[in-house]
């Protein structure tokens, strides 16, 4: 459920375009969401998208890597039994420091690539690897900046899951339409 958090840039393209619509003056309803599919960017939004899904298969097979390296091919027979062998035993502590570590690391990098190159593909008509240089560079250029709204994306992603998931039907859409915001605050400086 974690690692799903890095294809989040893909899925919020929606609510970038609803706010880029409301900018812009345009209607805006629920089905201009599917106006990504549109947009003369849309093959580059898709490869990116592709990108994140490699980034985030490769997440999964570095913590399945992480797990067999600290437990071997023991399977707890229970959800109880999992939480008690992460929770009491030093190999759990292991896996809780080591994934998060390497898992911080995979965040950083769908950050620092994807902040700005989403809705800047869908403002402007650039290409994929333009786009994520430009975020490359706005990361670069504004770290402190971009490290408190990756801790804020967190927070709020954190806040949202906890009651069963149900909070994220209101955080997904504030931090689609902050993500915009912050997009061009940072391009129009």
């Amino acid at each position: 459920i974690a690692g799903s958090t890095l294809l989040g840039p893909l899925a919020a393209t929606g609510m970038y375009e609803l706010s880029r619509r409301r900018e812009l003056g345009l209607a805006v309803s629920w089905l201009h969401v599917f106006d990504v599919l549109k947009s003369p960017s849309r093959f580059s939004i898709a490869a990116l998208g592709i990108a994140l899904g490699i980034i985030f298969v490769v997440w999964l097979a570095a913590a399945q890597s992480i797990h067999w390296t600290t437990f071997g091919g023991v399977v707890p027979e229970s959800i109880g039994g999992f939480f008690q062998q992460v929770f009491t035993t030093s190999a759990g502590w292991t896996l809780i420091l080591v994934g998060c570590g390497v898992g911080f690391v995979f965040a950083v990098v769908v950050l620092t690539i994807s902040v700005i190159s989403f809705p800047l593909l869908l403002d402007r008509n650039v290409g994929a690897v333009v786009a994520v240089q430009t975020s490359i560079r706005v990361v670069a250029v504004n770290p402190v900046t971009m490290a408190l709204w990756g801790l804020i994306v967190s927070g709020a992603l954190i806040l949202g899951a906890l009651p069963f998931f149900v909070g994220l039907a209101i955080v997904m859409p504030v931090l689609g339409h902050a993500t915009w915001h912050l997009y061009r605050r940072v391009i129009e400086n």
